[in-house]
Order: structure tokens, then sequence, then C-alpha cells
């Protein structure tokens, strides 16, 4: 009686916010970025939630080929023309990823229900058209069962019967660390997308399922070895004297 009390006391507790972010991506080939939206340092890394998740994109459903780029607390809605703002924060050359090839970076834990599994869709026509995508693989795996992670980096095992019963436990507490991620993209994959100047541009969802999210984040990459892959640059003007 007592557990069917306590159970019952834990799903009529708040909605949990909770967040992942992608602060760091390389492709295989060269370039590096950061997911849409991210501020980088100017976002705490420990404190309260209100001022660590500012920068989390949350997606709108737990399938992740569904379309969209999801929002932020700190920006709101996220945009394709968003990239180039990850361009001027981290270099002017997009991840470049070889066929078969692989990208990688980091995902960090903000708080206790914003850790793995991952899964990743990858958007070819660079507009965040992810129900018509393709699936990544996902090599190197952030822990965390549907989402959930312990303060310390640990996944809880009390926690797993929880949400077996659908019950949320109580507010997301700060987790602050980082968990390396790799992302295998299909070969024979083709980038179609213009963004930010950039041509054979694609655009990889990386996101958890957790349903108080779901969290994680959209890279732009390209496909290296396109003759293409380059910033378009304004020509000067010449003036006779």
């Amino acid at each position: 009686m007592f557990s069917k009390i306590f159970l019952l006391a834990l799903a009529a507790s708040p909605l949990v916010a909770a967040h992942g972010k992608i602060p760091v991506v390389t492709g295989n080939a060269g370039g590096n970025g950061t997911a849409i939206a991210i501020k980088g340092a100017v976002v705490a890394g420990a404190g309260s939630n209100s001022k660590t998740e500012l920068d989390t994109t949350v997606f709108g459903s737990t399938k992740i080929a569904t379309d969209g780029l999801g929002q932020t607390t700190g920006t709101g809605k996220n945009k394709v023309a968003m990239v180039a703002a990850t361009m001027a924060s981290s270099g002017s050359t997009l991840p470049q990823v070889s066929d078969n090839g692989t990208l990688s970076g980091t995902f960090h834990i903000v708080t206790t229900d914003g850790a793995g599994p991952l899964k990743a869709m990858i958007d070819s026509t660079g507009t965040g058209a992810f129900s018509t995508g393709t699936a990544g693989t996902i090599l190197t795996q952030v822990p965390g069962y549907n989402g959930n992670i312990k303060a310390d980096g640990t996944v809880p095992k009390l926690r797993r019967f929880l949400e077996r019963m659908n019950v949320i436990e109580k507010r997301a507490a700060n987790v602050n660390k980082d968990f390396p991620f790799s992302v295998a993209i299909p070969a024979g994959t083709t980038c179609t997308g213009t963004v930010a100047g950039q041509s054979n541009v694609c655009l990889v969802k990386i996101a958890n399922s957790n349903p108080a999210g779901p969290f994680g984040g959209v890279v732009a990459i390209q496909m290296a070895g396109s003759s293409t892959n380059a910033t378009r640059r304004a020509v000067p003007v010449q003036f006779s004297g």
C-alpha cells in the first residue's frame, strides 16, 4: 500500500526540465563547430537550472525522425541561419566528413535528465527535414537510461524501475559533465543544402529520447572532397582613379 502511495506522489510531481547539449563537434577529415544556438562560456556550467540550461536545444518529439531544429530558452526557435553564428565562434570550416566517415564531439550533460543514449538523423537538404532523413549510427555512446543519469555521472538502477512506471522523481539536479560521442555517417551520403554561405551542407540532429525534452542539438557538416565546400565571399569593387 505504501509503495502505491509513494509512486502516486511521485507521479504528481512537476514536470522535469532537463538538459544535454553539444558544445564541440569535429569531422574525421577536419573542420569543427558546435550545435546551433550554443553560447559557449557565456552560459554557466554549474549552478541553478535557470542559469545552466539557456543554450540547450529542446525538440518537440521523442522521435528522432521529426522535422524542425528545436528551440532554446536563450534564443527561442532555432533557425538554419544560426549556423553563421556557430562558424563565427568556431572557425570558417564546418566539420568535414569523408565518405563512410565519422562526426565526433562532446556531449555536455547539464542536468540529470539530459543524458544518453543518443540517436542521430542526417538531413541531406540542410533545411531540417529530418522526417525524410537517413539515420546515423552512434559509435561512441553517452551513458544514461532513457536520458537519465545520476549527478555523479553514473546510471541509476532504481531509476530504471521508476521510469518504467512512467514516474518522474523530482527537479533535475546539476551534473556538469562532458562525455565523448561519435556518429558514423552512411557511405554515399550527399549534402545539397546551402547554409551561411556554404554549399553542400547536411544537418545532423543528435538527441536523446527523454520525454521531458528530448535534448541535444543540430550540427551542420559538409562531405569532404567536394570542390565547392567553401564560403562565398563578396568580390571587392575596383574603382579607377
